[in-house]
């Protein structure tokens, strides 16, 4: 994929097996997984099987997470994009868009998910012709919650995983 969007400070791009190394480092804090399925990335090896993953999405299906990565030093911050969902049902939907990222924490709180969300919800309407963005967050993740809310997502409702957890659901219509 040779796709690259750009804000003011981030480059946005496919991911490399050349950010494993970084993408681990982020994946591997507890403190990244605190609002996700409490399963930090245990092995390099197994971000690679992971950038493998998405790999294969964007040739499967054209689009997947980018890596993130701050313009004025080239440093990876994590990854963020949009992913087409046809591999598991999530509320009960299957074959929708999603938007998602994940950022490493120590630069949670700069505004670096919403400049970024604000870029690809512009590229997946206006470019994609996507018709409707989907997001899910863990209903207790305030910060994810609020970035969603800031980039104009609507807040449809609240689910329960399998696991008795709660989730909201988000959408946004072009």
């Amino acid at each position: 994929m040779n796709l690259i969007l750009e804000t003011e400070r981030l480059l946005l791009r496919p991911l490399e097996l050349s950010d494993a190394n970084e993408m681990f480092a982020m994946d591997n804090q507890t403190e990244v997984h605190k609002y996700l399925w409490q399963n930090p990335t245990q092995t390099v090896e197994e971000t690679i099987k992971i950038i493998e993953m998405v790999q294969k999405q964007y040739q499967e299906n054209g689009i997947g997470r980018f890596a993130t990565i701050l313009k004025d030093n080239n440093e990876f911050i994590g990854w963020t994009g949009i992913k087409f969902v046809n591999d598991h049902v999530e509320n009960g939907n299957t074959n929708f868009y999603d938007y998602g990222y994940r950022l490493n924490p120590k630069f949670w709180g700069k505004g670096y998910a919403t400049e970024a969300s604000i870029a690809w919800i512009d590229y997946g309407f206006n470019q994609m012709n996507i018709q409707e963005m989907n997001a899910y967050t863990h209903a207790e993740n305030a910060a994810s919650n609020r970035v969603l809310e800031k980039v104009g997502m609507t807040l449809m409702e609240n689910y329960p995983d399998e696991s008795g957890v709660t989730w909201k659901w988000w959408q946004l219509k072009k």
